[in-house]
């Protein structure tokens, strides 16, 4: 068995405008690195936060839900607020795309950029087998045995996973105040996403009240899009937004 090194948020300062990245549920901060790089070349500070529970064993992540995350979400943002940055950009992935949207309605934002962001609720049944495979992928990542992953699994499915229901009551709640926003939008969505209805795009499009929104379909991508094949794309299309705002 390897122990795996945790991933850790970072801070790439590049220039006075701030960028916000948020990763996703089950994510942690390695799913928007690339994107933090590209930035800081071009002159933006970006920093990333890992939420409570991620990147660590998943058996850490049953003990946290989305109150606990949107307070890491909070404290970026006064984290990069407290080293001076006044405008902050929010660019978010999946979960973090709906955080991202959050807070877009609850505090003075620049600019938002939400990824792959879910505003369907999958059943809690559908939900819960994405956190039993990356559970057992984490296993498989630190080589266990086939049988130490089966034993450990087992013990894992006997632990009630609150998260979910809390998850799901978010995402209803960012959707019915996603016509609170009114900061400019760039809605991405990558037509191949096998975690969430795409259709939720369409839904986050048509409701921020922004003047200047925009939407993209990335057609050869899946979900995890910042990993993806047409991620310079991705990281070019984000930094032209970006560069449209009202610094």
């Amino acid at each position: 068995m390897i122990k795996l090194a945790s991933p850790k948020p970072f801070t790439f300062e590049g220039g006075e405008r701030a960028v916000l990245l948020l990763h996703g549920f089950t994510g942690n901060s390695a799913d928007v690195r690339m994107i933090g790089r590209y930035l800081e070349k071009r002159g933006y500070t970006c920093h990333a936060p890992i939420y409570q529970g991620h990147g660590v064993p998943p058996e850490n992540l049953v003990h946290y839900g989305p109150d606990d995350w949107w307070k890491d979400v909070m404290e970026a943002y006064g984290f990069l607020k407290d080293k001076g940055y006044e405008k902050i950009a929010a660019v978010g992935l999946s979960l973090g795309g709906v955080f991202s949207l959050k807070l877009g309605y609850s505090i003075p934002i620049q600019g938002i950029v939400s990824m792959c962001a879910p505003m369907y609720i999958k059943s809690e049944e559908i939900m819960y087998q994405g956190v039993l495979a990356y559970a057992r992928e984490y296993k498989k990542r630190e080589r266990k045995s086939p049988e130490q992953i089966e034993a450990e699994m087992l013990e894992f499915k006997k632990t009630p996973m609150k998260t979910l229901k809390a998850l799901q009551q978010l995402i209803a709640e960012v959707r019915d105040n996603v016509d609170m926003v009114y900061a400019p939008t760039f809605v991405v969505q990558a037509r191949h996403d096998e975690m969430i209805n795409t259709d939720s795009a369409n839904i986050i499009y048509n409701s921020v009240e922004s003047n200047k929104k925009q939407i993209k379909w990335y057609e050869d991508s899946t979900h995890v899009i910042t990993l993806d094949k047409q991620r310079d794309e991705l990281h070019e299309d984000i930094y032209n937004f970006l560069e449209q705002l009202d610094w």
